[in-house]
């Protein structure tokens, strides 16, 4: 089974600070993401910055783009991001739109999707969704647990690649063992760790534990 890549959620409220978290990080994951904080407060020069830091490596721009999908898509790619995230609630033409300009198309879910929506997106060609727990559901008190799996498992029955994300820790990847998950998305795991490379590390390590 395919290794699932490691993203670092870069979602300082400066560039500065990201930059200074990528640069001891970024090297040892797979994905590196311009955050949404990051992007509503710095804009496009995150994307630059980072796309100059890591010319190798896939930029991810979370824009979770609800409209204009198109302007906005366009934006992210002369930037240099690789994938983009719309969120859950846009109409299928606007996603429609981003997906004309690049190719690279998440939608990240929370709370506005179906099943029957998950098919649409299909039929327009979107290949990838990102499975998240919110920051807010965290801190109201949920875990991890047999409903989330379930959903993921679903989507990859149905042929999506399926990214996870929302206060993943090391213990939380073993939840997914034998699960073909795409990327293993970690924000504070990481960025608020005192050793960002060490934290990025331990979770290539414990990833390589379940998948080869």
């Amino acid at each position: 089974m395919t290794k699932p890549n490691l993203q670092i959620a870069l979602d300082q409220n400066t560039l500065a600070d990201a930059v200074k978290i990528a640069h001891l990080a970024g090297s040892i994951v797979d994905i590196v993401e311009v955050g949404t904080i990051l992007e509503l407060q710095a804009g496009q020069d995150a994307i630059r910055v980072l796309r100059a830091m890591f010319p190798d490596k896939i930029i991810a721009s979370d824009t979770k783009c609800a409209d204009a999908g198109s302007t906005v898509a366009q934006n992210s790619k002369d930037a240099g991001a690789d994938l983009m995230t719309v969120i859950d609630s846009a109409t299928i033409a606007t996603m429609k739109s981003a997906k004309s300009v690049l190719d690279g198309i998440q939608v990240e879910l929370y709370s506005a999707w179906n099943w029957d929506l998950a098919e649409k997106w299909q039929e327009i060609g979107i290949e990838q969704v990102i499975y998240h727990q919110s920051r807010d559901a965290l801190l109201a008190g949920e875990v991890w647990g047999k409903k989330d799996l379930d959903i993921v498992k679903k989507f990859i029955d149905m042929g999506f690649k399926v990214s996870v994300t929302g206060g993943l820790n090391l213990d939380t990847i073993k939840l997914f063992k034998d699960v073909p998950v795409y990327t293993f998305i970690a924000g504070r795991a990481i960025t608020g760790q005192a050793d960002p490379a060490l934290a990025a590390q331990k979770f290539q390590d414990e990833i390589k534990k379940y998948w080869s």
